[in-house]
């Protein structure tokens, strides 16, 4: 089994793009020296001292928010909205003291919450705290005395938010794609480990059945037809060969079965049973895109008729679409329903080409399988 690639939500196996993720964000912070620079200036010492601090924590907070909002979407989840919201708001609080500091020229600190929220927060609630920080920068330089309304801090917060959100959108669909190819691949493996295991069932079960009917004839003709016995213990070392060649061939996903070959070795096995073969003398009426299915109805029906059946008589008949094996033995029983593993894989290799599988009573009570192709 493949063992699953770690995957994050920039769509790329674990890289060291994920490990030095933390350093695109401090990329951002080239902005904040700007309101940095206008602490420096400020006149008092502890003015600056002040307003460095906010920068500087305003800038940790981001980086640290990001930083988890990151890993959160390493690992497919959302970062949490509560530790989203605890950010913005210590973020908020920050740009407030930075304001009444600098004045106007602090709200460029507004255009990172603005992407930090359509990062991290619903898009209902995201796109509610731009539209107020929007506000907000747009209408109060407009009442409070001195301060500059002529910014376009509310233009460039709303352009940084819209490419922020769809830089987030392409990076969730293409951390779905990834865990969508993982799924794929996961169920390609169950769908191939099934296959094997059916065909194997399939081909062990009717091979082996063969085998003990011919070691019981054998067995039968040893003392008083030892050459005829010679000659099936003969077939038995051809048939163990074959099938071991049949189950080698499966599992590399190699093996063909058709049925011309299966109306071959049906013939051979129900006269090693001493049961009558009503079998038509070829197949060539059945097209190449119904030989697969058929032959391992065949099969799986023959292979039911010589171990439960108690049969005298088994009859086959094909068409272009058809195919029915019908015996006059005991017919489903309480103890044998139909519901067999093999008769459960033939009828997922007739769903898998939507055709249909009928089992039930044959008209001379025995048992009856029919399959119906597309």
């Amino acid at each position: 089994m493949t063992t699953p690639v770690e995957t994050d939500a920039f769509g790329g196996a674990e890289t060291r793009m994920f490990r030095f993720g933390w350093v695109f964000g401090l990329l951002w912070l080239f902005y904040l020296a700007y309101p940095l620079g206008e602490s420096l200036q400020l006149a008092q010492v502890w003015h600056r001292i002040v307003g460095v601090a906010a920068v500087v924590g305003f800038g940790a907070t981001f980086v640290i928010t990001f930083w988890s909002f990151r890993k959160a979407s390493r690992s497919g989840r959302r970062l949490g909205t509560l530790w989203a919201w605890a950010g913005l708001i210590i973020m908020a609080l920050l740009t407030l003291v930075l304001t009444l500091l600098i004045g106007s020229e602090a709200f460029g600190a507004t255009i990172y919450m603005a992407v930090l929220a359509v990062m991290t927060l619903p898009n209902r609630q995201a796109w509610s705290l731009v539209i107020v920080l929007a506000a907000v920068i747009e209408l109060v330089p407009r009442v409070v005395p001195d301060w500059n309304p002529g910014s376009f801090f509310a233009f460039q917060l709303l352009i940084s938010a819209v490419a922020a959100w769809g830089i987030t959108q392409v990076f969730k669909r293409n951390h779905e794609l990834a865990v969508a190819r993982q799924q794929l691949a996961d169920l390609a493996i169950v769908a191939e480990r099934e296959r094997v295991s059916r065909d194997v069932h399939d081909i062990l079960g009717h091979s082996l059945t063969v085998i003990t009917v011919k070691a019981e004839l054998a067995g039968r003709l040893i003392e008083i037809d030892p050459a005829r016995a010679a000659v099936e213990i003969a077939q038995l070392e051809t048939l163990a060969r074959e099938a071991l060649s049949d189950v080698r061939s499966t599992v590399g996903g190699m093996r063909k079965v058709d049925v011309a070959t299966e109306l071959i070795s049906a013939r051979s096995a129900l006269d090693a049973a001493g049961i009558e073969a009503a079998l038509p003398p070829d197949a060539d009426v059945v097209p190449l895109r119904n030989r697969e299915l058929f032959g391992w109805t065949l099969r799986e029906a023959v292979t039911n008729v010589i171990r439960h059946s108690g049969a005298r008589r088994c009859g086959v008949e094909v068409s272009p679409t058809r195919i029915e094996i019908c015996d006059d033995g005991t017919g489903i029983s309480e103890t044998s329903s139909g519901d067999g593993n093999g008769l459960r894989g033939l009828a997922e290799r007739v769903a898998a080409v939507s055709g249909t599988l009928t089992v039930g009573r044959s008209s001379s009570g025995g048992f009856r399988v029919e399959v119906v192709s597309a």
